[in-house]
Protein backbone atom coordinates (compact mmCIF):
# COMPACT_ATOMS: atom_id res chain seq x y z
CA UNK A 1 0.00 0.00 0.00
CA UNK A 2 1.37 3.46 -1.25
CA UNK A 3 2.30 5.88 1.86
CA UNK A 4 -0.07 8.58 1.00
CA UNK A 5 -3.18 6.34 1.36
CA UNK A 6 -3.14 6.21 5.29
CA UNK A 7 -2.72 9.64 5.43
CA UNK A 8 -5.64 10.43 3.41
CA UNK A 9 -8.07 8.29 5.14
CA UNK A 10 -6.35 9.99 8.47
CA UNK A 11 -7.55 13.55 7.27
CA UNK A 12 -10.97 12.64 6.10
CA UNK A 13 -11.62 10.21 9.35
CA UNK A 14 -14.19 12.55 10.98
CA UNK A 15 -16.37 12.63 7.53
CA UNK A 16 -16.05 9.12 7.12
CA UNK A 17 -16.95 7.79 10.80
CA UNK A 18 -19.87 11.03 10.13
CA UNK A 19 -20.48 8.98 6.61
CA UNK A 20 -20.94 5.25 8.08
CA UNK A 21 -22.62 6.39 11.63
CA UNK A 22 -25.01 8.31 9.22
CA UNK A 23 -26.25 4.63 7.14
CA UNK A 24 -25.79 2.70 10.34
CA UNK A 25 -28.17 5.39 12.47
CA UNK A 26 -30.57 5.09 9.08
CA UNK A 27 -31.24 1.61 9.10
CA UNK A 28 -32.17 1.36 13.02
CA UNK A 29 -34.52 4.08 11.99
CA UNK A 30 -35.90 2.26 9.26
CA UNK A 31 -36.39 -1.06 11.42
CA UNK A 32 -37.82 0.93 14.90
CA UNK A 33 -40.04 3.30 13.36
CA UNK A 34 -40.56 7.05 14.74
CA UNK A 35 -40.59 5.00 18.43
CA UNK A 36 -36.93 5.18 17.82
CA UNK A 37 -36.67 8.87 17.63
CA UNK A 38 -35.68 10.20 20.93
CA UNK A 39 -32.83 7.24 20.90
CA UNK A 40 -31.15 8.37 17.13
CA UNK A 41 -31.14 11.82 18.32
CA UNK A 42 -29.10 11.12 21.54
CA UNK A 43 -27.30 8.94 19.17
CA UNK A 44 -26.67 11.26 17.00
CA UNK A 45 -25.21 13.85 19.35
CA UNK A 46 -22.84 11.17 20.16
CA UNK A 47 -22.02 10.92 16.84
CA UNK A 48 -21.41 14.00 16.54
CA UNK A 49 -19.57 14.45 19.72
CA UNK A 50 -17.08 11.71 18.74
CA UNK A 51 -16.53 12.86 15.35
CA UNK A 52 -15.79 16.37 16.92
CA UNK A 53 -13.01 14.13 19.06
CA UNK A 54 -11.29 12.83 15.78
CA UNK A 55 -11.16 15.98 14.27
CA UNK A 56 -9.01 17.24 17.83
CA UNK A 57 -6.83 14.14 17.09
CA UNK A 58 -6.21 14.74 13.59
CA UNK A 59 -2.80 15.40 12.39
CA UNK A 60 -1.98 19.27 13.36
CA UNK A 61 0.27 19.72 10.07
CA UNK A 62 -2.01 20.58 6.90
CA UNK A 63 -2.56 17.63 5.11
CA UNK A 64 -3.97 17.38 1.28
CA UNK A 65 -6.01 14.59 0.45
CA UNK A 66 -7.60 12.96 -2.85
CA UNK A 67 -5.76 14.86 -5.20
CA UNK A 68 -5.76 18.48 -3.36
CA UNK A 69 -9.64 18.53 -3.39
CA UNK A 70 -9.73 18.02 0.23
CA UNK A 71 -7.36 19.95 2.99
CA UNK A 72 -7.45 18.80 6.85
CA UNK A 73 -5.76 22.04 8.71
CA UNK A 74 -5.66 24.11 11.99
CA UNK A 75 -8.32 26.47 10.27
CA UNK A 76 -10.46 23.65 9.49
CA UNK A 77 -9.96 21.89 12.67
CA UNK A 78 -11.39 25.30 14.61
CA UNK A 79 -14.52 25.46 11.86
CA UNK A 80 -15.58 21.92 12.49
CA UNK A 81 -15.57 22.33 16.12
CA UNK A 82 -17.45 25.33 16.29
CA UNK A 83 -20.12 23.34 13.38
CA UNK A 84 -19.93 20.45 15.30
CA UNK A 85 -20.87 22.20 18.53
CA UNK A 86 -23.59 24.33 17.13
CA UNK A 87 -25.25 21.03 15.44
CA UNK A 88 -25.31 19.25 18.86
CA UNK A 89 -26.75 21.51 20.95
CA UNK A 90 -29.27 22.23 17.79
CA UNK A 91 -30.51 18.78 18.02
CA UNK A 92 -29.98 18.25 22.03
CA UNK A 93 -32.52 21.06 21.99
CA UNK A 94 -34.68 19.99 19.35
CA UNK A 95 -35.75 16.49 20.88
CA UNK A 96 -38.62 17.78 23.24
CA UNK A 97 -39.71 20.00 20.83
CA UNK A 98 -40.28 17.65 18.46
CA UNK A 99 -42.38 15.11 20.45
CA UNK A 100 -44.38 18.37 22.02
CA UNK A 101 -45.06 19.08 18.76
CA UNK A 102 -45.81 16.00 17.44
CA UNK A 103 -43.03 16.58 14.80
CA UNK A 104 -41.27 12.76 16.32
CA UNK A 105 -39.83 11.10 13.13
CA UNK A 106 -36.34 9.32 13.09
CA UNK A 107 -35.40 11.34 9.90
CA UNK A 108 -34.97 14.84 11.91
CA UNK A 109 -31.84 14.03 13.44
CA UNK A 110 -30.23 11.76 10.30
CA UNK A 111 -30.91 14.68 8.08
CA UNK A 112 -29.27 17.06 10.94
CA UNK A 113 -26.33 14.63 10.28
CA UNK A 114 -26.34 14.60 6.41
CA UNK A 115 -26.41 18.62 6.84
CA UNK A 116 -23.32 18.26 9.54
CA UNK A 117 -21.35 15.90 6.89
CA UNK A 118 -21.99 18.38 4.10
CA UNK A 119 -20.82 21.46 6.85
CA UNK A 120 -17.64 19.78 7.24
CA UNK A 121 -16.87 18.73 3.53
CA UNK A 122 -17.26 22.48 3.24
CA UNK A 123 -14.97 23.61 5.37
CA UNK A 124 -12.37 21.15 4.52
CA UNK A 125 -13.25 22.05 0.38
CA UNK A 126 -9.52 22.83 -1.37
CA UNK A 127 -11.64 23.15 -5.33
CA UNK A 128 -14.42 24.53 -6.53
CA UNK A 129 -15.61 21.22 -7.17
CA UNK A 130 -15.52 19.90 -3.47
CA UNK A 131 -16.52 23.06 -2.11
CA UNK A 132 -19.93 22.46 -4.43
CA UNK A 133 -20.37 19.07 -3.42
CA UNK A 134 -20.23 20.13 0.16
CA UNK A 135 -22.36 23.11 0.00
CA UNK A 136 -25.13 21.30 -2.00
CA UNK A 137 -25.36 17.76 0.91
CA UNK A 138 -25.61 20.28 3.83
CA UNK A 139 -28.45 22.38 1.79
CA UNK A 140 -30.42 19.49 -0.07
CA UNK A 141 -30.70 18.35 4.09
CA UNK A 142 -32.01 21.69 5.15
CA UNK A 143 -34.50 22.47 2.69
CA UNK A 144 -36.16 19.40 4.18
CA UNK A 145 -35.77 20.60 7.17
CA UNK A 146 -37.05 23.63 6.65
CA UNK A 147 -40.23 22.07 5.31
CA UNK A 148 -40.46 19.05 8.20
CA UNK A 149 -43.60 20.44 9.69
CA UNK A 150 -45.59 19.08 7.15
CA UNK A 151 -49.36 19.51 9.00
CA UNK A 152 -48.74 23.65 9.03
CA UNK A 153 -48.76 25.62 5.76
CA UNK A 154 -45.79 27.88 6.99
CA UNK A 155 -43.25 24.95 6.89
CA UNK A 156 -43.80 23.80 3.90
CA UNK A 157 -44.09 27.14 2.58
CA UNK A 158 -40.62 28.26 4.16
CA UNK A 159 -38.62 25.07 2.68
CA UNK A 160 -39.94 25.82 -1.06
CA UNK A 161 -38.88 29.28 -0.89
CA UNK A 162 -35.30 28.02 0.94
CA UNK A 163 -35.16 25.49 -1.87
CA UNK A 164 -36.26 28.02 -4.86
CA UNK A 165 -33.87 31.08 -4.26
CA UNK A 166 -31.49 28.69 -3.08
CA UNK A 167 -31.27 26.50 -6.60
CA UNK A 168 -30.78 30.21 -7.92
CA UNK A 169 -27.73 30.70 -5.41
CA UNK A 170 -26.73 27.24 -6.46
CA UNK A 171 -26.77 28.29 -10.14
CA UNK A 172 -24.64 31.77 -9.34
CA UNK A 173 -21.81 29.79 -7.89
CA UNK A 174 -21.36 27.53 -10.56
CA UNK A 175 -21.73 29.41 -13.32
CA UNK A 176 -18.76 31.47 -11.52
CA UNK A 177 -16.98 28.25 -10.78
CA UNK A 178 -17.17 27.48 -14.91
CA UNK A 179 -16.04 30.88 -15.41
CA UNK A 180 -12.75 30.69 -13.02
CA UNK A 181 -11.84 27.62 -14.90
CA UNK A 182 -12.41 28.15 -18.16
CA UNK A 183 -10.02 31.27 -17.55
CA UNK A 184 -7.75 30.07 -14.91
CA UNK A 185 -7.67 26.46 -16.28
CA UNK A 186 -8.02 24.64 -13.18
CA UNK A 187 -10.52 24.39 -10.17
CA UNK A 188 -7.75 23.77 -7.62
CA UNK A 189 -7.26 26.66 -4.77
CA UNK A 190 -3.64 26.29 -5.16
CA UNK A 191 -3.81 26.72 -9.05
CA UNK A 192 -6.05 29.16 -9.30
CA UNK A 193 -3.87 31.71 -6.53
CA UNK A 194 -1.08 30.84 -9.15
CA UNK A 195 -2.92 32.12 -12.03
CA UNK A 196 -4.62 35.07 -10.52
CA UNK A 197 -1.17 36.06 -9.00
CA UNK A 198 0.85 36.80 -11.91
CA UNK A 199 -0.30 39.98 -13.06
CA UNK A 200 -2.32 39.15 -15.92
CA UNK A 201 -5.38 38.95 -14.06
CA UNK A 202 -8.14 37.92 -16.52
CA UNK A 203 -11.87 40.06 -16.36
CA UNK A 204 -13.39 36.65 -16.74
CA UNK A 205 -11.86 35.40 -13.31
CA UNK A 206 -13.16 38.55 -11.47
CA UNK A 207 -16.60 37.96 -12.93
CA UNK A 208 -16.09 34.54 -11.45
CA UNK A 209 -15.57 35.95 -8.40
CA UNK A 210 -17.97 37.86 -8.35
CA UNK A 211 -20.56 35.28 -8.77
CA UNK A 212 -19.30 32.71 -6.80
CA UNK A 213 -18.92 35.67 -3.76
CA UNK A 214 -22.72 35.82 -4.54
CA UNK A 215 -23.25 32.25 -3.81
CA UNK A 216 -21.92 32.13 -0.64
CA UNK A 217 -23.28 35.26 0.81
CA UNK A 218 -26.72 34.13 0.16
CA UNK A 219 -25.48 30.57 2.41
CA UNK A 220 -24.24 33.39 5.54
CA UNK A 221 -27.32 35.59 4.34
CA UNK A 222 -25.63 38.91 3.72
CA UNK A 223 -27.42 41.38 2.18
CA UNK A 224 -28.54 41.72 -0.41
CA UNK A 225 -28.79 37.94 -0.37
CA UNK A 226 -30.65 37.84 2.57
CA UNK A 227 -34.37 37.70 1.07
CA UNK A 228 -35.02 34.41 2.64
CA UNK A 229 -33.96 34.40 6.29
CA UNK A 230 -37.20 36.15 7.81
CA UNK A 231 -39.32 34.08 6.24
CA UNK A 232 -37.20 30.69 6.73
CA UNK A 233 -36.74 31.52 10.20
CA UNK A 234 -40.41 32.61 10.71
CA UNK A 235 -42.29 29.88 9.02
CA UNK A 236 -40.04 26.80 9.88
CA UNK A 237 -40.39 24.88 12.86
CA UNK A 238 -38.50 26.57 15.93
CA UNK A 239 -35.89 23.83 16.12
CA UNK A 240 -34.88 24.07 12.70
CA UNK A 241 -34.59 27.96 13.14
CA UNK A 242 -32.30 26.69 15.67
CA UNK A 243 -30.47 25.00 13.84
CA UNK A 244 -29.92 27.12 10.83
CA UNK A 245 -29.04 30.05 13.10
CA UNK A 246 -25.65 28.29 14.22
CA UNK A 247 -24.39 25.25 11.97
CA UNK A 248 -24.38 26.12 9.46
CA UNK A 249 -23.56 29.76 9.42
CA UNK A 250 -20.36 29.11 11.17
CA UNK A 251 -19.65 26.95 8.26
CA UNK A 252 -20.76 28.76 5.40
CA UNK A 253 -18.26 32.14 6.58
CA UNK A 254 -15.69 29.87 7.38
CA UNK A 255 -15.99 28.40 3.42
CA UNK A 256 -16.46 32.36 2.88
CA UNK A 257 -12.93 33.07 4.26
CA UNK A 258 -11.31 29.87 2.67
CA UNK A 259 -12.21 31.19 -0.53
CA UNK A 260 -11.58 34.32 -0.88
CA UNK A 261 -8.17 34.09 1.86
CA UNK A 262 -6.87 31.30 -0.47
CA UNK A 263 -7.60 30.89 -3.60
CA UNK A 264 -7.60 34.76 -4.27
CA UNK A 265 -5.74 36.68 -2.01
CA UNK A 266 -3.35 38.11 -4.54
CA UNK A 267 -6.48 39.96 -5.95
CA UNK A 268 -7.63 40.92 -2.22
CA UNK A 269 -7.66 44.67 -3.52
CA UNK A 270 -10.20 44.04 -5.79
CA UNK A 271 -13.13 41.75 -3.89
CA UNK A 272 -12.25 43.88 -0.12
CA UNK A 273 -14.51 46.73 -2.08
CA UNK A 274 -17.39 44.17 -2.66
CA UNK A 275 -16.92 42.44 0.76
CA UNK A 276 -16.87 46.30 2.35
CA UNK A 277 -20.30 46.87 1.15
CA UNK A 278 -21.88 44.01 1.56
CA UNK A 279 -21.06 43.94 5.37
CA UNK A 280 -22.22 47.65 5.53
CA UNK A 281 -25.17 46.46 3.79
CA UNK A 282 -25.47 43.94 6.27
CA UNK A 283 -25.19 46.08 9.57
CA UNK A 284 -27.51 48.55 8.25
CA UNK A 285 -30.55 46.22 7.57
CA UNK A 286 -29.86 43.68 10.40
CA UNK A 287 -29.72 47.17 12.59
CA UNK A 288 -32.97 49.26 10.75
CA UNK A 289 -35.19 46.35 9.38
CA UNK A 290 -35.63 44.16 13.29
CA UNK A 291 -36.93 47.59 15.22
CA UNK A 292 -40.46 46.94 14.41
CA UNK A 293 -40.83 43.38 14.31
CA UNK A 294 -43.36 42.18 16.41
CA UNK A 295 -41.89 37.75 15.90
CA UNK A 296 -38.99 36.83 17.87
CA UNK A 297 -37.73 34.32 15.27
CA UNK A 298 -38.05 36.82 12.47
CA UNK A 299 -36.01 39.19 15.30
CA UNK A 300 -33.28 36.84 15.47
CA UNK A 301 -33.45 36.65 11.13
CA UNK A 302 -32.78 40.20 11.47
CA UNK A 303 -29.74 39.99 14.20
CA UNK A 304 -28.36 37.31 12.49
CA UNK A 305 -27.96 39.30 9.08
CA UNK A 306 -26.70 42.14 11.17
CA UNK A 307 -24.25 39.83 13.07
CA UNK A 308 -23.22 38.52 9.70
CA UNK A 309 -22.53 42.37 8.70
CA UNK A 310 -20.14 42.26 11.74
CA UNK A 311 -18.20 39.05 10.46
CA UNK A 312 -17.69 40.19 7.25
CA UNK A 313 -15.96 43.47 8.68
CA UNK A 314 -13.22 41.40 9.69
CA UNK A 315 -12.83 39.40 6.40
CA UNK A 316 -12.87 42.95 4.98
CA UNK A 317 -9.74 43.66 6.50
CA UNK A 318 -7.77 40.62 4.52
CA UNK A 319 -5.54 40.41 7.37
CA UNK A 320 -4.63 37.37 9.57
CA UNK A 321 -5.83 39.78 12.53
CA UNK A 322 -9.58 40.00 10.33
CA UNK A 323 -9.56 35.97 10.41
CA UNK A 324 -8.84 35.69 13.48
CA UNK A 325 -11.16 38.41 14.95
CA UNK A 326 -13.94 36.68 12.72
CA UNK A 327 -12.88 32.96 14.14
CA UNK A 328 -13.53 34.39 17.99
CA UNK A 329 -16.94 35.69 16.58
CA UNK A 330 -18.07 32.50 15.60
CA UNK A 331 -17.59 31.07 18.89
CA UNK A 332 -19.49 33.62 20.84
CA UNK A 333 -21.96 34.38 18.00
CA UNK A 334 -22.67 30.39 18.84
CA UNK A 335 -23.21 30.78 22.47
CA UNK A 336 -25.19 34.08 22.16
CA UNK A 337 -27.53 32.05 19.40
CA UNK A 338 -27.73 29.05 20.55
CA UNK A 339 -28.48 30.48 24.13
CA UNK A 340 -31.17 32.33 22.67
CA UNK A 341 -32.78 29.65 20.46
CA UNK A 342 -32.78 27.90 24.02
CA UNK A 343 -34.84 30.63 25.79
CA UNK A 344 -37.62 30.99 22.61
CA UNK A 345 -38.10 27.36 23.42
CA UNK A 346 -38.65 27.56 26.54
CA UNK A 347 -41.86 30.14 25.04
CA UNK A 348 -44.55 27.49 25.77
CA UNK A 349 -48.11 28.39 27.45
CA UNK A 350 -51.15 25.43 27.83
CA UNK A 351 -48.56 23.51 25.83
CA UNK A 352 -48.38 25.84 22.33
CA UNK A 353 -45.77 27.31 21.30
CA UNK A 354 -45.74 31.48 21.23
CA UNK A 355 -43.56 33.39 19.10
CA UNK A 356 -44.57 36.81 19.65
CA UNK A 357 -42.71 39.70 21.74
CA UNK A 358 -45.31 40.90 24.15
CA UNK A 359 -45.72 37.36 25.30
CA UNK A 360 -42.24 37.78 26.86
CA UNK A 361 -43.86 40.66 29.04
CA UNK A 362 -43.15 40.30 33.26
CA UNK A 363 -41.01 37.29 32.94
CA UNK A 364 -38.89 38.46 35.36
CA UNK A 365 -41.98 37.96 37.45
CA UNK A 366 -43.25 34.58 36.27
CA UNK A 367 -39.56 33.03 35.40
CA UNK A 368 -36.79 34.82 36.91
CA UNK A 369 -34.27 32.66 36.05
CA UNK A 370 -35.27 32.46 32.41
CA UNK A 371 -35.68 36.11 32.70
CA UNK A 372 -31.87 36.63 33.56
CA UNK A 373 -30.86 34.13 31.02
CA UNK A 374 -32.45 35.92 28.11
CA UNK A 375 -31.34 39.26 29.90
CA UNK A 376 -27.92 38.11 29.45
CA UNK A 377 -28.01 36.86 25.86
CA UNK A 378 -29.93 40.36 24.87
CA UNK A 379 -26.62 42.18 26.23
CA UNK A 380 -23.95 40.34 24.99
CA UNK A 381 -25.74 40.72 21.78
CA UNK A 382 -26.19 44.42 21.88
CA UNK A 383 -22.28 44.24 22.53
CA UNK A 384 -22.43 45.30 26.13
CA UNK A 385 -19.40 44.90 28.23
CA UNK A 386 -18.12 42.77 29.70
CA UNK A 387 -20.29 40.16 28.02
CA UNK A 388 -18.57 38.03 25.62
CA UNK A 389 -20.68 39.84 22.56
CA UNK A 390 -18.43 43.04 23.53
CA UNK A 391 -15.23 41.45 22.88
CA UNK A 392 -16.24 39.49 19.46
CA UNK A 393 -17.51 43.34 17.98
CA UNK A 394 -13.99 44.58 19.43
CA UNK A 395 -11.98 42.74 17.77
CA UNK A 396 -13.00 42.39 14.57
CA UNK A 397 -13.44 46.56 14.84
CA UNK A 398 -9.92 46.36 15.59
CA UNK A 399 -8.73 44.74 12.89
CA UNK A 400 -10.67 47.08 10.38
CA UNK A 401 -8.62 49.70 11.85
CA UNK A 402 -5.43 48.30 11.27
CA UNK A 403 -6.25 47.68 7.99
CA UNK A 404 -7.36 51.46 7.11
CA UNK A 405 -11.04 50.38 6.93
CA UNK A 406 -12.11 53.63 9.39
CA UNK A 407 -15.35 54.38 7.99
CA UNK A 408 -16.06 50.62 8.33
CA UNK A 409 -15.46 50.68 11.90
CA UNK A 410 -17.15 53.82 12.56
CA UNK A 411 -20.44 52.41 10.61
CA UNK A 412 -20.41 49.02 12.45
CA UNK A 413 -19.83 50.93 16.08
CA UNK A 414 -23.12 52.91 15.04
CA UNK A 415 -24.78 50.16 13.56
CA UNK A 416 -24.13 48.20 16.72
CA UNK A 417 -25.89 51.44 18.70
CA UNK A 418 -28.85 51.19 16.53
CA UNK A 419 -29.37 47.31 17.23
CA UNK A 420 -28.82 47.68 20.70
CA UNK A 421 -32.66 49.56 20.59
CA UNK A 422 -34.65 46.08 19.99
CA UNK A 423 -32.40 44.42 22.42
CA UNK A 424 -32.88 46.47 25.40
CA UNK A 425 -36.75 46.61 24.17
CA UNK A 426 -36.56 43.04 24.43
CA UNK A 427 -35.14 43.23 28.38
CA UNK A 428 -37.33 46.10 28.82
CA UNK A 429 -40.65 44.20 28.13
CA UNK A 430 -39.23 40.92 30.31
CA UNK A 431 -38.58 43.36 33.49
CA UNK A 432 -41.12 46.85 33.40
CA UNK A 433 -44.10 45.55 31.88
CA UNK A 434 -46.88 43.68 33.34
CA UNK A 435 -46.60 40.29 33.82
CA UNK A 436 -48.34 38.09 30.57
CA UNK A 437 -49.59 34.60 31.39
CA UNK A 438 -47.19 32.56 33.00
CA UNK A 439 -44.93 30.14 30.49
CA UNK A 440 -44.61 26.02 31.43
CA UNK A 441 -41.86 24.33 32.86
CA UNK A 442 -38.88 23.84 31.00
CA UNK A 443 -39.81 21.43 28.34
CA UNK A 444 -36.56 19.19 29.16
CA UNK A 445 -33.74 19.21 31.20
CA UNK A 446 -31.65 19.21 28.42
CA UNK A 447 -32.86 22.59 27.95
CA UNK A 448 -32.05 23.68 31.26
CA UNK A 449 -27.99 22.67 30.70
CA UNK A 450 -27.45 24.02 27.55
CA UNK A 451 -29.28 27.17 29.12
CA UNK A 452 -26.78 27.09 31.82
CA UNK A 453 -23.70 26.11 29.99
CA UNK A 454 -24.03 29.13 27.10
CA UNK A 455 -24.82 32.18 29.76
CA UNK A 456 -22.09 30.68 32.19
CA UNK A 457 -19.84 30.96 28.44
CA UNK A 458 -21.66 34.02 27.86
CA UNK A 459 -21.34 35.79 31.17
CA UNK A 460 -17.74 34.90 32.05
CA UNK A 461 -15.83 34.60 28.68
CA UNK A 462 -14.08 37.64 30.03
CA UNK A 463 -12.43 35.77 32.90
CA UNK A 464 -10.84 33.85 30.79
CA UNK A 465 -11.01 34.02 27.13
CA UNK A 466 -7.14 32.91 26.27
CA UNK A 467 -8.50 29.42 24.79
CA UNK A 468 -10.64 30.60 22.17
CA UNK A 469 -8.17 33.43 21.47
CA UNK A 470 -5.44 30.91 20.84
CA UNK A 471 -6.90 28.59 18.79
CA UNK A 472 -8.50 31.38 16.68
CA UNK A 473 -5.04 32.61 16.38
CA UNK A 474 -3.74 29.05 15.57
CA UNK A 475 -6.67 28.73 12.97
CA UNK A 476 -5.84 31.89 11.30
CA UNK A 477 -2.16 32.08 11.04
CA UNK A 478 -2.79 28.17 9.12
CA UNK A 479 -3.87 31.01 6.10
CA UNK A 480 -1.29 33.19 6.33
CA UNK A 481 1.70 30.74 6.31
CA UNK A 482 4.02 33.71 5.14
Amino acid sequence: MNSWIPEQMVAALPEMFLALSIMALLMIGVFRGDSSTRVIGWFSVAVIVVAGIVVVGTSAGPVDAFGGMFIADAFSRYAKILALLGAALALILSLSYLEQEDMARFEYPILALFACLGMMMMISANDLIALYIGLELQSLALYVMAAFRRDSLRSPEAGLKYFVLGALSSGMLLYGASLIYGFAGTTDFAGIAKAVGHGNLSQGVLVGLVFITAGLAFKVSAVPFHMWTPDVYEGAPTSVTAFFAVAPKIAAMALFIRVLVGPFSPISAQWQQVVVLIAILSMVLGAFAAINQQNIKRLMAYSSIGNVGYMLVGLAAGTEAGVRGVLVYLAIYLAMTGGTFACILCMRVHGRMVTDIDDLAGLARTRPLLALAMGVFMFSLAGIPPLAGFFGKLYVFLAAVEAGLYGLAVIGVLASVVAAFYYMRIVKIMYFDEPAESFDRLPGREVGFVLLGTGIFTAFFVVMPSPILRAAAVAAKTLFPG
